[in-house]
């Protein structure tokens, strides 16, 4: 998403006090945050649901006093936190024996590759994911039907969630009266992308050498 875009989508989240208040307005940001991955709704309105989303309640926190940033930040943390846990169950407990009754040889491999992934790149891959848009939807319910380790999962969860989540509602906050702070999420965001990013092409060319074998 280009800054201009960002910005745009920001004021118009920032809008939302005005109509609905700041208890109101607690309660949507958490709940958006929260079915982003929980329910998967930032599968279809991922920008919603995501940095715009938890940006703008920093920046709203920042305008108005009766929405207080502590409050706010620790609670897009914990709802971002619970959201992929909630995925992450989806994906173990139904989704992974749904599929474990496909016999089908493609999906199968394609499984087993998964697990390979998750176990050697799963804990990165949870904490990048958190800053791009899909992924944030897709990889805890994919880390659950490969059965990456719980406590690997947990940990991560934890860290990108605090780091995302908490991390960018500050950034919208000090942002208001620390531009710079503003342009340097943006810069954030473009780090974990391209990490990513890198990330997956070592992995692709990782198992590809391996399938050679």
């Amino acid at each position: 998403m280009t800054p201009i875009v960002y910005a745009a989508i920001s004021d118009e989240i920032s809008g939302w006090y005005d109509s609905i208040g700041p208890w109101l307005f607690y309660a949507a940001v958490w709940g958006l945050v929260f079915a982003g991955t929980g329910l998967f709704i930032g599968a279809f309105v991922p920008f919603i649901t995501g940095d715009s989303l938890v940006f703008a309640a920093g920046l709203v926190s920042s305008n108005h006093p009766d929405v207080n940033i502590i409050p706010m930040a620790i609670g897009v943390g914990i709802a971002a936190w619970l959201g992929d846990q909630v995925g992450y169950t989806l994906g173990r407990h139904y989704g992974r024996p749904y599929l474990d009754k496909r016999k089908g040889d493609w999906l199968q491999n394609a499984i087993a590759k998964s697990e390979k992934f998750y176990a050697a790149w799963g804990w990165w891959a949870v904490v990048i994911a958190r800053f791009m848009p899909w992924a944030r939807v897709l990889i805890p319910a994919i880390a659950g039907i490969s059965k990456m380790n719980y406590y690997k999962f947990f940990t991560a969860n934890l860290v990108g969630a605090i780091a995302w989540g908490t991390g960018l509602t500050l950034a919208g906050y000090y942002a208001a009266t620390i531009p710079a702070v503003k342009n340097a999420s943006y810069a954030i965001a473009i780090f974990f992308i391209t990490a990513s990013v890198i990330a997956g092409l070592r992995t692709w060319m990782k198992n590809r050498r391996a399938s050679q074998v």
